[in-house]
């Protein structure tokens, strides 16, 4: 129970070597420019770390949740920005391994198992990020059409992507009884995207907001039917935190492991750094906050896979994770002194990237919010 399975640790092996070699050499270099990635993520494909929610029967490796989160950590080890393009195909595609029909599935699954291509999850709006339910993107009936009018904003993968998975209501005063999910495809007419954003961290990662300007959808790239788009980006959600979380915990362990090296080195005092007990103390609770957080991570990834509900542990794993690599990472500049401030040395990078991690996919004011609602109906 406690240990991964020899298959499992051959990929995590084999993501983590993907990290070393491909990764963390150029991330530094893109995140100073802003680029994305295009190059690293067709080779993460092409060994098919990509995709990983696509079930076997329509091409995918049939990886577990389990699988899917020990190779998430060990990608975001090598950059939580980068990551964060290659974990956004599976939120996107989430939805339709979830709700899909077998032959929604067949025509949209299954084209990115057979060649490289890029997918983005379309939820968060202007005006509306927590208050998911109160999306103003709307799905007006067009006969064999929906049309869609709307705006989206921080939408990962969206300059590059090939499909979006897009969320709105077939009438705003349902709030979350009117939400809808609907699958557009790349070049749709009326379909606005707008620039990239300059962000902190994740620079790596294309972000953009979407506009939707009457675009016409065909009537059977709804997913399920309408009005029953809120329980598929909840059980979508359910699935992809703990993702998130992992990305927390590579982003975490690469930050210790950067600690230990330098305090190793360091000499201050006549000793190295890592003899004084006020940094042992420090480093302990990296130890420990990563080991929780993993634990989390992974008991949320095995209730999904025993089919067991999971919503509080994922948003436990969520919250946990993500906090503690913001705190980690915090506490590796500091130790790190005014060496760690430097772009010259990776922890001042792993700090603008953990930032992102509290906010993204429900932040972590709203991950309590969950945790406490589902402790209170138990």
């Amino acid at each position: 129970m406690f240990e991964l399975s020899e298959e499992q640790k051959e990929f995590k092996e084999m993501a983590m070597k993907f990290s070393r070699n491909e990764i963390i050499p150029v991330a530094q270099k893109l995140d100073e420019e802003g680029k994305f990635p295009q190059d690293i993520f067709k080779k993460a494909w092409e060994l098919g770390l990509v995709n990983t929610s696509i079930p076997a029967e329509y091409g995918g490796a049939g990886f577990s949740n389990l699988d899917a989160v020990t190779i998430c950590e060990a990608l975001a080890y090598g950059c939580m920005g980068i990551n964060t393009s290659i974990m956004a195909n599976d939120l996107a595609l989430l939805p339709i391994v979830i709700a899909g029909s077998h032959e929604q599935k067949e025509k949209f699954l299954k084209p990115f198992t057979e060649q490289f291509k890029i997918a983005s999850f379309c939820l968060t709006e202007p005006n509306n990020g927590s208050d998911a339910a109160g999306i103003k993107t709307t799905f007006k009936d067009g006969g064999d059409h929906w049309i869609v009018n709307g705006e989206k904003m921080w939408i990962t993968n969206a300059g590059y992507a090939d499909l979006y998975v897009v969320y709105g209501t077939i009438d705003p005063n349902l709030k979350h009884k009117g939400i809808s999910c609907l699958v557009v495809e790349k070049g749709a007419e009326g379909l606005e995207i707008g620039k990239k954003e300059d962000k902190m961290g994740h620079r790596a990662s294309d972000t953009r907001s979407l506009r939707f300007n009457n675009v016409k959808v065909p009537k059977e790239n709804m997913l399920q039917n309408p009005g029953e788009g809120w329980s598929i980006a909840m059980k979508t959600l359910d699935h992809s935190r703990p993702l998130v979380a992992s990305s927390g915990v590579g982003g975490a362990q690469r930050a210790l492991d950067c600690v230990v090296q330098y305090a190793n080195e360091r000499v201050q005092f006549g000793k190295t750094i890592g003899q004084h007990q006020a940094l042992q103390m420090m480093i302990a609770d990296m130890v420990m906050k990563i080991e929780c957080s993993r634990l989390l991570v992974q008991k949320a990834a095995w209730l999904a896979d025993n089919n067991q509900r999971n919503t509080d542990i994922a948003s436990c794993a969520k919250a946990f994770a993500t906090d503690s690599c913001m705190e980690i990472t915090t506490n590796a500049v500091q130790i790190y002194g005014g060496y760690g401030y430097s772009k010259e040395y990776p922890v001042e990078k792993l700090m603008r990237d953990a930032k992102l991690l509290q906010i993204y996919e429900g932040t972590s004011q709203i991950q309590r919010l969950v945790i406490a609602r589902e402790a209170l109906r138990n």
